[in-house]
């Protein structure tokens, strides 16, 4: 009697080790996922984009005269550019930099190989504002291939600023803060290089972020991001688009893009 009374008493103790093993067991073989925030440095061109403001767009086929272009960064490795070409594309920009902390790895391939098939081409830096001051990464931006040159063929450097994929939308500034940062960018830029450089970005960031600040309108050409059949509504200061990122097609071959203009308005763009 004694002998089974124990047996009943260590019962429960048994059954609450064993749920408590168990337990142990699936937390070590099944750890918590990984979190979601990507990479410092994996940001690329319309990334905001995808996750805000749609997924594929196909450009209305009653639009004036437009051509045809690419963005890469090194998310797409080294491209086949006579490819590119032989499909119509007549323009290309690559990731040079991100923030004071990246380089693309692959953009001499990228940014060499686009001009060797004949192609306008140029370099694009993802602004990162709560990292260091603009002029800082515009610095770091002309240094790192975003510089320009008069030779017909290339195209002034371009300024990424959209959602922060690695936190707040807004990158924790207020919208003046932000207006301050994108114009010191901006007059570094133009100061090292004599152009005023593009400026990519979607609306309804702008809208958000700036408070649809109206002041870059008069010098700096708008890249214009929206995943749709026509570019929408444009952000303030701008009264037509220079170019629009129309869609995402996937990491083998880059995003798509037009140029508001004949191939000759292109050349005149490079050619400042």
């Amino acid at each position: 009697m004694s002998v089974h009374r124990s047996g009943t008493a260590h019962r429960p103790r048994l059954l609450a080790a064993g749920i408590l093993l168990a337990a142990f067991s699936l937390l070590f073989t099944h750890p918590a996922p990984a979190a979601t925030t990507p990479a410092r440095g994996s940001a690329y061109m319309g990334m905001g984009v995808l996750a805000h403001d749609g997924r594929n767009g196909t450009p209305s086929t009653g639009d004036a005269t437009q051509t045809e272009g690419v963005d890469v960064s090194s998310h797409q490795g080294n491209v086949a550019w006579s490819t590119l070409w032989s499909s119509g594309v007549k323009w290309a920009y690559a990731k040079a930099s991100e923030g004071t902390y990246y380089t693309n790895p692959y953009f001499a391939q990228q940014y060499n190989g686009s001009y060797a098939v004949g192609m306008i081409r140029g370099a694009y830096h993802f602004a990162t504002p709560d990292t260091t001051t603009g002029a800082t990464q515009a610095d770091y931006f002309v240094d790192n291939g975003g510089g320009w040159s008069r030779d017909g063929r290339t195209l002034p450097g371009a300024l990424d600023i959209e959602w922060n994929p690695y936190g707040a939308a807004c990158y924790g500034k207020s919208q003046s803060a932000m207006v301050s940062w994108i114009s010191s960018f901006l007059t570094r830029y133009k100061a090292r290089t004599g152009r005023d450089a593009v400026i990519y970005t979607a609306t309804s960031w702008w809208t958000q972020c700036t408070g649809d600040y109206g002041g870059f309108g008069t010098a700096d050409p708008l890249w214009i991001a929206r995943y749709a059949s026509d570019p929408g509504t444009l952000p303030a200061g701008w009264s037509y688009y220079t170019m629009w990122q129309y869609t995402s097609s996937g990491p083998t071959v880059g995003d798509h893009d037009k140029f508001n203009g004949a191939l000759d308005r292109v050349q005149a763009l490079a050619n400042g």
